[in-house]
């Protein structure tokens, strides 16, 4: 590895001044500057990150902590996406990322230990239990943070407009005829919470009624549990006309428990999803869904984060709310009998 000693070598010049130059300080000539610079590019060199970092008291890395509840972890489209945004943005402004969690070995350590072990710069939370004692101690800590999907007072959060993301599609499926709307919901959580809302009021406003044995609790990226929460809702006595899934993935179960029943999407009964993830658009039919911008959620987490690090002092906790689209497909269409 080329070190600073060797460029002074080559350059005839003292080690300090090689690093004065390549860290821009206004006691070298341009000329030399300039030199000493085309040198250590020919020359592959790069800083030692470690002598940097004792230099600027900051390492350039940025701790991930990331708890998918389903089990599927990066394998799970949506927040796949989140972090691959987020790295992209982190990469381009000179940052590494290190996942964070609550073992090391054999070693178990809270998060906020872990973070100070790895001696990361800020760390970027997302789809974990935001209850767990570790999150708050984090919270509560000294680090920079930014939260996605979730709000704490006192921290920058990037959510997606899941509230906006219902009412969207309420409207489209009600212009489309529907009033018996049944859905199926994701574990208690601060996003199930703003859909939960978001789909009542737009409900409200349409003039539908929420039915209570119409609203059922299944799980996020759970098709088995939504195939047997959709069997149940197409066998109640009275039948819905369209049913919301929790997301797209999970969609899969309720697709399978509507076929198995002896009934067609569109024909007897209408489909809704949410994510709008690039597996939705090869159901059979294409699945209707709200498309969350997960690339601009996750550059946006970036962003924040690094700017917390770099300008703490004029950087301020807010709220970043990232709208998405209605990803229109043929799994919707107008109920028998409707005047629509």
């Amino acid at each position: 590895m080329v070190s600073l000693k060797d460029i002074s070598v080559r350059c005839g010049v003292s080690i300090a001044t090689v690093s004065k130059a390549l860290n821009d300080h206004k006691d070298v000539s341009p000329a030399t500057k300039e030199r000493l610079i085309k040198a250590a590019r020919e020359m592959g060199y790069f800083p030692n990150s470690q002598a940097r970092a004792l230099k600027t008291n900051r390492t350039s890395n940025l701790g991930v902590m990331f708890t998918e509840e389903a089990g599927s972890g990066l394998t799970h489209e949506f927040f796949a996406k989140v972090l691959n945004s987020f790295k992209t943005e982190a990469e381009y402004s000179g940052y590494d990322i290190t996942f964070i969690n609550k073992n090391l070995g054999r070693r178990k350590m809270s998060i906020y230990e872990h973070c100070k072990y790895r001696n990361v710069d800020g760390l970027v939370i997302i789809c974990t239990d935001f209850s767990d004692p570790d999150v708050y101690e984090v919270i509560n800590g000294d680090l920079p943070v930014v939260t996605i999907d979730h709000v704490f007072e006192c921290r920058t959060a990037v959510v997606s407009n899941n509230e906006s993301g219902m009412e969207a599609l309420i409207d489209y499926v009600s212009e489309m005829g529907h009033k018996k709307i049944a859905f199926i919901q994701g574990k208690r959580s601060a996003v199930m919470e703003k859909r939960m809302s978001g789909f009542c009021k737009a409900c409200m406003n349409r003039g539908i009624e929420v039915k209570p044995e119409w609203m059922l609790t299944g799980e996020y990226h759970n098709p088995i549990a939504t195939y047997e929460l959709t069997k149940q809702l197409i066998q109640s006595e009275e039948r819905p006309t369209c049913i919301f899934m929790p997301d797209d993935f999970s969609a899969i179960g309720g697709y399978n428990a509507i076929a198995d029943c002896g009934l067609k999407i569109p024909d007897d009964i209408s489909v809704v999803g949410y994510d709008g993830i690039a597996y939705s658009e090869f159901l059979s039919p294409k699945l209707t869904s709200y498309r969350q911008d997960a690339v601009k959620i996750g550059a946006a987490a970036a962003r924040k984060l690094i700017s917390q690090i770099e300008n703490p002092s004029t950087t301020f906790a807010e709220v970043i709310t990232v709208d998405g689209e209605i990803q229109k497909g043929a799994s919707v269409a107008s109920p028998a009998g409707s005047t629509k």
